[in-house]
């Protein structure tokens, strides 16, 4: 007797909707995506075996080479919030839109008295070259625009913080870290100048970043 023969189901599946999905995924990506800027000064940081992370978000960055010290904050509303602290502090007026370029600017190594000179040029004009250096000496004086810089951008995080209270799901990530980003070959006196700068603020704990290398067996 002869067996029946079952009828196979098509497996075919109308791949449309997940097209579909997968462009307006794609688009979204492109859209809300940041262009990372490239650095202005590059920096040849030192070789480490140690794999620590630091913040995406909550962190002023403090880099050196050259003999020039750059200064940057992580977060782009603490930036303009930092601005607006140094605009009272020093007596410089910035516009909305010199407000708005700063926020996109990941760093600068600029005086004060330069700042709004730098945020009229384009980005691929603000080469290393024309930027001398964030002032620093040893005093907790106007004179050291670093002390400055790195008070008012603490400031800056704590205000920013309170303000994001009421948000659901918001977990405040303390005071704003800092590290320092120098160049292997740097010397230590302009180092030793940002350390002594960090502590006559009580900014006793910070971090050196340093590129990753392989542990030796």
């Amino acid at each position: 007797m002869g067996k029946a023969k079952i009828k196979r189901a098509s497996t075919s599946i109308d791949m449309t909707a997940m097209c579909d999905v997968s462009f307006l995924l794609l688009t979204f990506f492109v859209l809300t995506a940041t262009a990372r800027q490239p650095e202005v000064l590059v920096v040849d940081t030192p070789q480490s075996t140690t794999p620590d992370k630091l913040p995406d978000d909550n962190l002023g960055v403090i880099s050196v080479a050259e003999g020039k010290i750059f200064f940057g904050v992580k977060n782009p509303t603490v930036r303009e919030i930092t601005l607006k602290n140094m605009s009272q502090k020093y007596g410089v007026a910035f516009s909305a839109q010199e407000y708005e370029k700063f926020k996109q600017l990941d760093e600068f190594g600029v005086p004060m008295k330069n700042l709004r000179q730098l945020l009229s040029l384009p980005n691929e004009q603000r080469k290393e070259n024309i930027q001398p250096g964030v002032p620093v000496d040893s005093t907790e004086n106007a004179s050291n625009e670093l002390y400055s810089w790195v008070q008012e951008a603490r400031k800056a995080t704590i205000e920013y913080n309170r303000s994001r209270e009421g948000e659901r799901d918001f977990v405040d990530p303390g005071p704003m870290k800092v590290a320092i980003k120098a160049d292997a070959n740097e010397k230590y006196p302009i180092v030793n100048l940002i350390i002594e700068t960090l502590r006559n603020q009580k900014q006793n704990k910070f971090s050196f970043v340093t590129g990753l290398r392989a542990s030796e067996q």
